[in-house]
Protein backbone atom coordinates (compact mmCIF):
# COMPACT_ATOMS: atom_id res chain seq x y z
CA UNK A 1 0.00 0.00 0.00
CA UNK A 2 3.10 2.33 0.84
CA UNK A 3 4.27 1.36 -2.15
CA UNK A 4 1.53 2.64 -4.40
CA UNK A 5 1.04 5.27 -2.70
CA UNK A 6 4.73 6.28 -3.14
CA UNK A 7 4.30 5.49 -7.19
CA UNK A 8 1.40 7.78 -7.17
CA UNK A 9 2.60 10.63 -6.04
CA UNK A 10 6.09 10.01 -7.98
CA UNK A 11 3.79 10.22 -11.01
CA UNK A 12 1.66 12.90 -9.99
CA UNK A 13 4.78 14.68 -9.45
CA UNK A 14 6.83 14.20 -12.60
CA UNK A 15 3.56 14.92 -14.09
CA UNK A 16 3.63 18.43 -12.84
CA UNK A 17 6.74 19.10 -13.35
CA UNK A 18 6.20 18.18 -16.89
CA UNK A 19 3.44 20.25 -17.26
CA UNK A 20 4.96 23.32 -15.88
CA UNK A 21 8.38 22.47 -18.39
CA UNK A 22 5.20 22.37 -20.83
CA UNK A 23 3.31 25.09 -19.98
CA UNK A 24 4.55 27.65 -17.75
CA UNK A 25 6.11 29.75 -20.46
CA UNK A 26 3.06 29.68 -22.48
CA UNK A 27 1.95 33.51 -22.47
CA UNK A 28 -1.72 33.98 -21.93
CA UNK A 29 -3.92 35.63 -24.80
CA UNK A 30 -4.99 38.57 -22.23
CA UNK A 31 -1.13 39.93 -21.37
CA UNK A 32 -1.30 42.09 -24.02
CA UNK A 33 -4.67 42.44 -25.57
CA UNK A 34 -3.34 45.36 -27.98
CA UNK A 35 -0.67 43.29 -29.13
CA UNK A 36 -1.35 42.75 -32.81
CA UNK A 37 -2.02 38.85 -33.85
CA UNK A 38 1.40 37.43 -35.51
CA UNK A 39 0.89 36.87 -39.77
CA UNK A 40 -0.87 33.58 -40.49
CA UNK A 41 1.73 30.09 -40.39
CA UNK A 42 4.07 32.16 -38.21
CA UNK A 43 3.70 29.85 -35.36
CA UNK A 44 6.11 27.92 -33.08
CA UNK A 45 4.74 25.03 -34.91
CA UNK A 46 5.36 26.67 -38.51
CA UNK A 47 8.82 27.17 -38.03
CA UNK A 48 9.87 23.60 -36.70
CA UNK A 49 7.84 22.23 -39.41
CA UNK A 50 10.13 24.64 -42.02
CA UNK A 51 13.45 23.85 -40.16
CA UNK A 52 12.29 19.60 -40.64
CA UNK A 53 11.87 19.81 -44.09
CA UNK A 54 14.79 22.33 -44.35
CA UNK A 55 17.00 19.65 -42.33
CA UNK A 56 15.77 17.07 -44.29
CA UNK A 57 16.51 18.12 -47.86
CA UNK A 58 19.94 19.24 -46.34
CA UNK A 59 20.45 15.68 -45.45
CA UNK A 60 19.09 14.42 -48.61
CA UNK A 61 21.61 16.31 -50.29
CA UNK A 62 24.84 15.70 -48.12
CA UNK A 63 24.04 11.81 -48.70
CA UNK A 64 23.65 12.42 -52.67
CA UNK A 65 26.84 14.46 -52.72
CA UNK A 66 29.37 12.59 -50.78
CA UNK A 67 32.13 14.90 -51.64
CA UNK A 68 30.24 17.54 -49.93
CA UNK A 69 29.41 15.12 -47.11
CA UNK A 70 32.91 14.58 -46.17
CA UNK A 71 33.89 18.04 -46.43
CA UNK A 72 31.26 19.08 -43.86
CA UNK A 73 31.91 15.95 -41.73
CA UNK A 74 36.08 17.21 -41.97
CA UNK A 75 34.69 20.05 -40.06
CA UNK A 76 34.04 18.13 -36.79
CA UNK A 77 36.20 19.63 -33.51
CA UNK A 78 37.43 22.78 -35.39
CA UNK A 79 36.88 25.70 -33.75
CA UNK A 80 33.94 28.39 -34.77
CA UNK A 81 36.26 30.79 -36.41
CA UNK A 82 37.81 28.37 -38.80
CA UNK A 83 34.74 26.46 -39.36
CA UNK A 84 33.08 29.89 -40.93
CA UNK A 85 36.14 30.66 -42.82
CA UNK A 86 36.69 26.76 -44.49
CA UNK A 87 33.18 26.89 -45.08
CA UNK A 88 33.14 29.74 -46.85
CA UNK A 89 36.68 28.82 -48.68
CA UNK A 90 34.24 25.84 -49.96
CA UNK A 91 31.25 27.67 -51.30
CA UNK A 92 33.29 29.75 -53.20
CA UNK A 93 35.25 27.27 -54.64
CA UNK A 94 32.39 25.31 -55.51
CA UNK A 95 29.52 27.22 -56.85
CA UNK A 96 27.11 25.32 -57.87
CA UNK A 97 27.27 23.56 -54.16
CA UNK A 98 26.74 27.19 -52.90
CA UNK A 99 23.65 27.62 -54.97
CA UNK A 100 22.20 24.33 -53.73
CA UNK A 101 22.30 25.18 -50.44
CA UNK A 102 21.37 28.50 -50.71
CA UNK A 103 18.03 27.14 -52.45
CA UNK A 104 17.68 24.37 -49.31
CA UNK A 105 18.03 27.11 -47.17
CA UNK A 106 15.61 29.50 -48.76
CA UNK A 107 12.51 28.54 -46.63
CA UNK A 108 13.80 29.12 -43.46
CA UNK A 109 14.91 32.83 -44.84
CA UNK A 110 11.20 32.88 -46.32
CA UNK A 111 9.74 32.62 -42.46
CA UNK A 112 11.80 34.99 -41.04
CA UNK A 113 11.06 37.48 -44.23
CA UNK A 114 7.65 36.99 -43.54
CA UNK A 115 7.19 36.16 -39.82
CA UNK A 116 10.15 38.70 -38.19
CA UNK A 117 12.17 36.48 -35.45
CA UNK A 118 10.08 33.88 -34.03
CA UNK A 119 10.46 32.80 -30.49
CA UNK A 120 13.94 29.91 -30.29
CA UNK A 121 14.52 30.62 -33.90
CA UNK A 122 18.53 31.18 -34.73
CA UNK A 123 17.82 32.10 -38.53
Amino acid sequence: MILDFRRTAVTLAACGALAVALFGQIPSAAADPDAPPPPPNCTAADLEGVRMGVQAATSAYLFTHPDVNAFFTSLAGVPRAQVLQRVKAYMAANPQTASDMTGIRQPLLDIKNRCGQLPGSAV
